[in-house]
């Protein structure tokens, strides 16, 4: 709370795809820390977006990149993708196009574009940018997180000399923050990784998987938490922009307690609930992250106008109980209910 400024121990995941900035102030309306995701959106919308919440709010704001290194070309690999996608496009009538879904990691460009924004909170997801643009972050007075999925990304996360680190158990929705290795055995649920990284580091720990309502969120403190990272559990809160089907799988009891992890949508592990593609692909070599996710697009679109949710990424962890059709400042005051201020 020191450290962000904020009256409650909780950061709104960022969830890019699933929200725009009207998440991110109602939740700091309710005094925890809003966020917004911003690899998938240029800098003129990201000033846009801020601007927005600095008319509405006084409250500090986190604004989320990706660190990811970009793919070479894959010529050979996106074309067999497509050929193995071929018979979907048949069935739905869909066409495939050129445009390329961008997931833009964060570079000295955007550094200089949102400079003069200077957020009060900067995370990172699959690791941290150069050293030479943390240090420019860290310049405007941006408190930095990043997000760790194993005691030693945390560890290494420390030594760059961020803030605090995100502990993102492997129940969390979504894609996967790891970057040290891509090997998913060595990640852990978040009630086993919390109080390893808790015990390894001096930075502040926030706990993220599995914080669905006020009494896991109390457990994650009781295990060394210094604050929870809450994103499941706003998808269905109306200030989030996913689509109706998503909205029905996460509340459909058949379905929203299936997720797995799959590279389907992007060509990186995300946890979301199991639909037809991610069950007929898991085998599929699908193209670097995020090569994979033009291919998908024309399906997902064409899918979607006839109600099928077969072809489309419903993102959500591995409990979906705590999920509300209520305001997110509503939801986020039950979430913080009992934790001492």
């Amino acid at each position: 709370m020191q450290l962000f400024d904020v009256k409650w121990p909780l950061v709104q995941a960022p969830m890019a795809g699933a929200q725009g900035i009207e998440l991110a102030l109602a939740v700091a309306s309710a005094g925890a820390l809003g966020s917004l995701p911003c690899a998938m959106l240029n800098a003129t919308q990201i000033q846009q977006a801020v601007a927005q919440f600095r008319q509405q709010t006084q409250a500090p704001i986190n604004l989320n990149f990706f660190c990811h290194t970009p793919p070479e070309a894959q010529p050979h690999k996106l074309q067999q993708w497509q050929q193995r996608l071929q018979p979907y496009y048949q069935e739905l009538s869909a066409t495939p196009v050129d445009t390329v879904v961008e997931r833009r990691p964060f570079d000295a460009a955007m550094a200089a574009a949102i400079a003069p924004l200077r957020p009060e909170v900067v995370s990172f997801h699959f690791g941290l940018p150069e050293p030479s643009l943390l240090q420019q972050v860290k310049s405007w007075g941006s408190k930095v997180i990043a997000s760790a999925t194993t005691v030693a990304e945390g560890v290494w996360l420390q030594a760059q000399g961020v803030d605090a680190v995100i502990a993102q158990g492997l129940e969390a929705g979504g894609h996967r923050g790891h970057f040290l290795t891509d090997e998913l055995s060595l990640q852990s649920g978040t009630f086993a990784l919390l109080p390893q990284l808790a015990a390894a580091l001096n930075v502040p720990v926030i706990a993220a998987g599995g914080m669905v309502d006020a009494t896991t969120i109390a457990s994650a403190m009781k295990l060394g938490a210094a604050a929870v990272q809450v994103g499941t559990a706003y998808l269905l809160c109306p200030e989030t922009t996913i689509s109706q089907l998503h909205r029905q799988a996460l509340v459909d009891p058949q379905r929203n307690q299936h997720t797995a992890l799959t590279r389907v949508f992007s060509g990186r592990p995300a946890r979301g609930i199991v639909n037809r593609l991610m069950r007929e692909q898991a085998m599929a070599d699908i193209p670097d992250f995020p090569l994979a996710a033009s291919a998908i697009a024309p399906l997902r679109k064409a899918a979607e106008q006839q109600g099928n949710s077969d072809f489309s990424p419903l993102w959500c962890g591995q409990n979906a109980s705590g999920c509300r059709a209520i305001p997110a400042a509503e939801l986020t005051r039950q979430l913080v209910a009992g934790l001492p201020r």
